[in-house]
């Protein structure tokens, strides 16, 4: 059956609402006067002349009666258009409005205009079709083809309309392609709820109550009009539909933009570009989406970006994130995440943020499954290089760099800030625990200041840990360093004849021996053959290297994480001392964290927060935000709460006394002198290779282009840090 119908002319622009969706004693247009409220001196019908002088510009209305305007409208700024419906018309003096040096005058010409409410001095022209919207002040409408809202318009939330079925209801398949994680967008929502929502699956009330949350939060009635916020410029477009836009926001050259809310602000414009499609789905504040990108049910976090063709497709994609080029698949990716290259691919994924993924990298294109049911969940900081082919399932700690190769089997790496190589020649796994620390300092020390120089967001709804230093990778570097040492006592008994694999001592047992190994000769360790348990699936060993350095560096990592979250603890508190210290931080170390779209919560607060969900407690997304908002403000003193119990465990302490603590700070003096150290040399290391000396013509031609590593602005910084914190140090001493 066609579904095309033929109607009666006068039908155009009436009867929005249908008649059983009214309520009872309201018109078509209540909602409509609830959006847009009546201005100074109220709406006027046109008078005698206004009539005659729009007819004689060329203007066509079904009704004259229907065209209401303001006391200062002027009938000659509005030529060649036609009206039907009710049409709200504000006042247009003779100026123009300029934007990137294109001035256009102020006036209404060459369109077609539908039950539309239009604000004062906007630019509206050649747009052929421009149906039930509320367009704003100051506004630019130039050379656009359909520009319409229907009645029952949702504008990228996931939210059913009176009368509507499950069967229209949008949802984003994140991180399984089966849709056993779908969660429902929403304006406003932030990586964390989207984590919360796709994480705790089992949680069969916190699913309905989500769901329920998100249907409440916004009002079924049909009628809402669509709006187009002050300042807005948009321009050569194609097709909009059911859009919601923001101010200031700058669309030019779209294909199509259906079904969505773009979220813009005077202070965070967003924009969007040239051969853009783009539908279901809620762009963030602040955000560009330019040449040629698709987004099909999406949500974009504020200051995020979609650059050359890429691909968003039932993805979630966090705060100041940028992908250029490539696809990315029912995916959640927390803030701060990097995708630059052509042929790059990302499915079914949680990647916990502050990552980058290189060219090349097919990131669970291989189902290990007869089904399309694998997911990949990586920790913060996870860079898989060149040329990376992983399958599902796969899961990685904090800062994993992935080697170029193909990974043939599942992968479940424990280790924090390891490098992960497939040794094709050898056929084997070689994981390097440690790896940022002992070989590239400059890009761990430079993590958490990059990330935050490019956090442009006004408005920071999401939280977010920035540092590679807090308490997850604290607790991940906790646990590897239990791993180590089961694995290198182990070892020892493999090369002592023992059962290797087949030990049978306990956890605790092989713990206390990997210890005393770790901590001895440091020959006795790097002799022997260290091989990783339950890393990969397959027969095939995985080799840990460098386990005793990884050892030592992971402790040092923990020291100066301890020490400097301690300091900042002084810092924040005139006249404390190691007593006052001991006093606030003490008790028992919170070894469970969750990472909620980049904000760190204990797990206690994580399950609170569910129960209170569930309670009914918290009753809606504006409650579940506050509650965010406190967790936050709480935040450093949790993080320097669980520095104190570090800085004991790792040492075996029962109480911090002064002697232990001066103790304490030398070496956290010494490990952020080695930082200083290690971040000029192996930023030396790239000036030290003759090789890139092949291009220019001289040292002179270098030094012009690339300066030198003595004068690289970060490694500068670095310097200055250590200076303030050796001030720090001292004045910590002095107040015993």
């Amino acid at each position: 059956m066609s579904e095309m119908q033929i109607r009666k002319l006068d039908e155009i622009g009436r009867n929005f609402v249908p008649a059983e969706f009214l309520p009872p004693g309201k018109d078509e247009y209540y909602l409509r006067d609830r959006q847009c409220p009546k201005p100074d001196g109220g709406w006027q019908k046109l008078r005698a002349g206004q009539i005659e002088a729009l007819v004689r510009n060329g203007n066509f209305a079904d009704s004259w009666d229907n065209v209401l305007v303001t006391r200062q409208f002027s009938p000659d700024l509005i030529k060649n258009c036609s009206f039907y419906g009710l049409v709200r018309i504000g006042r247009l003096d003779e100026v123009c409005l300029e934007y990137h040096d294109m001035a256009i005058p102020v006036g209404i010409t060459g369109s077609r205009i539908i039950a539309c409410d239009i604000g004062d001095d906007v630019a509206i022209h050649n747009v052929r079709y421009l149906s039930h919207y509320i367009i704003a002040r100051n506004v630019i409408l130039l050379n656009i083809d359909e520009m319409n809202v229907t009645n029952h318009a949702k504008f990228g939330n996931g939210i059913l309309k009176q009368g509507e079925g499950e069967d229209v209801r949008i949802r984003l398949d994140v991180v399984n392609e089966t849709g056993g994680r779908s969660i429902l967008p929403f304006e406003g929502m932030t990586a964390g709820d989207a984590y919360i929502w796709a994480r705790y699956r089992g949680d069969e009330k916190l699913q309905t109550r989500l769901a329920e949350i998100t249907q409440r939060q916004f009002d079924p009635a049909r009628g809402y009009y669509g709006t187009v916020g002050e300042g807005c410029v948009i321009k050569n477009c194609q097709i909009i539909k059911d859009v919601n836009i923001g101010p200031h926001a700058y669309i030019k050259g779209a294909n199509k933009l259906k079904n969505l809310t773009i979220l813009s602000t005077e202070d965070e414009p967003s924009q969007i570009g040239e051969g853009v499609e783009m539908v279901n789905g809620i762009l963030g504040r602040g955000c560009h989406v330019f040449y040629g990108c698709k987004a099909v049910r999406f949500v974009m976090g504020d200051n995020s970006n979609l650059k050359y063709g890429a691909r968003l497709i039932h993805s979630y994609l966090g705060d100041n994130s940028t992908i250029s080029c490539c696809e990315v698949l029912n995916d959640l990716i927390f803030p701060a995440h990097e995708q630059h290259h052509n042929n790059s691919f990302l499915t079914a994924a949680l990647v916990k943020g502050q990552s980058n993924i290189a060219a090349a990298a097919t990131l669970g294109s291989n189902h290990n499954s007869r089904a399309n049911d694998g997911e990949l969940e990586a920790g913060r900081g996870f860079w898989p290089g060149l040329c990376v082919s992983i399958k599902h399932y796969c899961r990685f700690a904090s800062f994993t760099l992935l080697a170029k190769g193909d990974y043939p089997a599942e992968m479940d790496i424990p280790l924090p800030f390891s490098l992960v190589s497939n040794d094709c020649a050898e056929d084997r796994l070689l994981v390097m625990p440690g790896y940022w620390w002992l070989y590239n300092m400059y890009a761990l020390a430079r993590n958490a200041w990059k990330f935050r120089t490019r956090d442009k967001r006004r408005v920071k709804t999401q939280h977010i840990e920035f540092d590679a230093f807090a308490p997850d990778t604290a607790e991940e570097m906790f646990t590897g360093l239990r791993v180590l040492e089961r694995l290198v006592a182990r070892a020892a008994a493999r090369a002592a004849g023992g059962g290797g694999q087949t030990d049978p001592r306990s956890e605790a047992e092989l713990e206390s021996a990997g210890r005393a190994l770790l901590t001895g000769e440091p020959a006795a360790v790097d002799k022997l053959d260290v091989f990783g348990e339950n890393m990969e699936h397959g027969g095939r060993p995985v080799v840990i290297l460098k386990a005793r350095q990884a050892y030592v560096a992971y402790r040092q990592m923990l020291h100066h994480y301890a020490v400097r979250n301690l300091l900042d603890y002084l810092c924040t508190r005139q006249g404390a001392g190691i007593s006052a210290l001991s006093r606030d931080l003490a008790g028992a170390r919170q070894t469970e964290w969750d990472n909620l779209g980049g904000q760190l919560v204990p797990l206690p607060d994580v399950r609170r927060l569910i129960d209170d969900i569930n309670s009914g407690f918290l009753s809606d997304w504006t409650a579940i935000h506050q509650r965010y908002d406190q967790l936050w403000e709480r935040y450093p003193q949790d993080k320097q709460r669980h520095a104190f119990a570090t800085l004991l465990a790792l040492h075996g302490w029962d109480e911090l006394t002064p002697a232990r603590w001066n103790e304490a700070l030398d070496e956290a003096l010494r490990i952020q002198q080695f930082i200083r150290n290690q971040v000029y040399l192996t930023r030396k290391k790239d000036y030290d290779n003759p090789f890139r000396q092949t291009t220019f013509r001289s040292e002179a031609e270098r030094m012009a282009v690339l300066g030198s590593p003595e004068n690289n602005t970060f490694v500068k910084q670095v310097r200055v840090e250590t200076e303030e914190f050796a001030k720090r140090v001292e004045e910590a001493r002095k107040r015993g």
